[in-house]
């Protein structure tokens, strides 16, 4: 059974959509956590780069006493050559009106600005960290140190480099990032699918098992199960056993109760013939009424009974071919020919003697009224329900029903021709039974112009 998704009320969606929610949420924290982390390295390596290049120049100033040797030379890296490269060095003397300054020649002619003049505090040392324009614009992060070179002077020592190539980095990293991280959203949710799929599987087992149960193949659960799902199957047994239990006693008690109810009745009957006289005859008429009335309200609630039962199931094909061949030797005389047939995979969700009784009165009734011909014809319907139901369609070629007359045909006892054989209680019989198990019976036109008699029935 595929995963499927569309109601939130499915155990897989719920489980799934929680195993994706939770994936999400910890992929992206993760995600948020491992940036924060690689661009707080990466700014501290920056920083230790600034630090290193400012030391260099600081200690080259202070041994050789004078800035006009310090340089890029002894920095080694080349993007101090590169005007506009984004990396500067810069040495301002402090102690002369001249204020001479030796820059790297990546500024160009142009100059540092100062972090004191911006505002920034020194630190512990004389250290002072900020940001600062650069000659183009660009926002670079400065690092500078007042050193005090004795008689030779007072040095104002500045490196300043672009953040760019370091948020490129984080950029890139970020890019790898997601890249990784959506691909394992992608796998995690494959191995969640699969999980739901592997951990429902019990669960479709059942079904298919109450399937069966249902379909009249088995009587009992009967695999094993694991632990968290095996109380349930357990207790779905002892359901059936004792809807089962049940169903036996209430048919008991019926059937108890047909016998304590004919005694009775035959004695009044007996007593009725022996004594003459027209109380006689009225109770002989009530009573053969009574008798009427408890066969057939008994035999509905023996029909009820078996429409509970769970694992009833009849083949349907086999009956009606039986019932086809009765009635076309009972009405091979008038000339009526009886056609028609059923699938042999459908069957019935009730007792057979039930499905023949059903379909029996309706083969009946179109017989009688049928000129030449009577057709069934069996389909099943799902329309999105668990089962199907199946639809048993009989049609004659008779004079058919008028509209206002078709309600009153299926009362119990009317009669709307007294010139035919029978008593009146063959379609109520088929109503009545129909309804026991969840069913109808609807009657309308016939395409060849007689009665058309539609019953609805659940399947299998």
């Amino acid at each position: 059974m595929p995963l499927s998704f569309v109601s939130i009320r499915s155990i897989a969606a719920r489980l799934f959509l929680t195993a994706a929610a939770m994936s999400s949420v910890v992929l992206i924290v993760a995600s948020i956590l491992l940036t924060a982390y690689y661009r707080s390295e990466a700014e501290e390596v920056f920083e230790r780069r600034l630090d290193v290049y400012l030391r260099a120049i600081v200690a080259d100033v202070s041994e050789s006493g004078q800035e006009g040797r310090t340089g890029p030379g002894q920095l080694g890296d080349p993007q101090f050559e590169l005007p506009g490269s984004g990396w500067y060095w810069q040495i301002t003397r402090l102690d002369d009106k001249s204020h001479d300054i030796k820059a790297s020649r990546s500024l160009f002619a142009n100059t540092l600005p100062k972090l004191s003049d911006l505002g920034v505090a020194a630190e512990v040392g004389g250290f002072r960290r900020g940001y600062g324009p650069g000659p183009d614009g660009r926002r670079l992060r400065i690092v500078e140190r007042v050193i005090d070179v004795g008689d030779v002077g007072i040095y104002l020592v500045q490196v300043a480099g672009s953040g760019e190539e370091m948020e490129e980095q984080i950029a890139r990293f970020r890019f790898a990032l997601v890249v990784a991280f959506a691909a394992l959203a992608i796998a995690l949710a494959i191995g969640a699918a699969f999980q739901v799929r592997f951990g429902l599987r019990p669960l479709r087992q059942l079904q298919r098992e109450l399937a069966t149960i249902r379909g009249g193949e088995r009587e009992r659960i009967m695999d094993a199960y694991p632990s968290e799902v095996a109380p349930l199957a357990e207790e779905l047994n002892l359901l059936i056993s004792a809807n089962r239990d049940i169903l036996e006693r209430a048919r008991t008690q019926v059937g108890n109760l047909a016998h304590a109810l004919k005694t009775p009745l035959s004695v009044i009957v007996n007593e009725a013939d022996s004594a003459p006289g027209q109380l006689a005859g009225k109770v002989q008429e009530q009573a053969q009424i009574m008798r009427d009335q408890i066969s057939f309200y008994l035999d509905r609630a023996r029909a009820a009974a078996r429409g509970g039962a769970l694992g009833a199931a009849t083949q349907i094909a086999p009956s009606i071919e039986a019932l086809l061949r009765a009635f076309s030797k009972i009405y091979g005389d008038k000339g009526v020919i009886f056609s028609g047939g059923a699938d042999p995979r459908l069957r019935f969700l009730g007792e057979r003697q039930d499905l023949e009784e059903m379909i029996g009165n309706l083969l009946d009734n179109a017989g009688k009224w049928a000129k030449s011909q009577v057709t069934i014809d069996v389909s099943a319907e799902t329309d999105g329900a668990a089962r199907p139901t199946l639809r048993i369609a009989i049609s004659d070629d008779g004079p058919g029903l008028a509209p206002h007359l078709r309600a009153a045909a299926t009362q119990r006892g009317r009669r709307l021709d007294e010139t035919k054989p029978g008593s009146g209680l063959g379609l109520s019989i088929v109503v009545d039974l129909a309804a026991a198990y969840g069913g109808s019976l609807q009657l309308d036109d016939s395409p060849s112009g007689g009665l058309h008699a539609e019953l609805r029935l659940p399947g299998f």
